[in-house]
């Protein structure tokens, strides 16, 4: 159990950084070339592999190669939401949800059964 919370929190971690790497640059270098904000997401995204492959690694330990990525795409649905709103300032949508619960589907199909 103590992996599988390791990984989990590495995974939320390099999450973060990850959608700030992807979509941080929209907000903060609108105005300058792309090649910078490219630069710039490279910078972030280093950081994010030193915590995600560990994460996965760990986590392989515990789970199936399916469960590791639902799991994956779990965090990156609880990251993006918060960081779409606050963050970038756009509004709460409903689609949010319904995302969320197609993902507690997956959650559970690729769960129940041992990994």
């Amino acid at each position: 159990m103590l992996a599988l919370l390791g990984a989990a929190a590495l995974l939320v971690c390099s999450n973060v950084f990850m959608t700030f790497a992807w979509y941080a640059h929209l907000k903060n270098l609108a105005d300058r070339p792309w090649y910078v904000a490219a630069l710039f997401s490279w910078g972030i995204a280093l950081f994010e592999y030193l915590l995600q492959v560990p994460g996965n690694r760990i986590g392989y330990t515990q789970l199936s190669l399916g469960q590791l990525k639902i799991l994956q795409e779990v965090i990156t649905l609880t990251v993006f939401v918060p960081f779409a709103v606050f963050y970038m300032g756009k509004p709460f949508r409903l689609d949010y949800l319904w995302a969320a619960l197609c993902l507690m589907g997956a959650v559970y199909f690729v769960f129940r059964s041992p990994a």
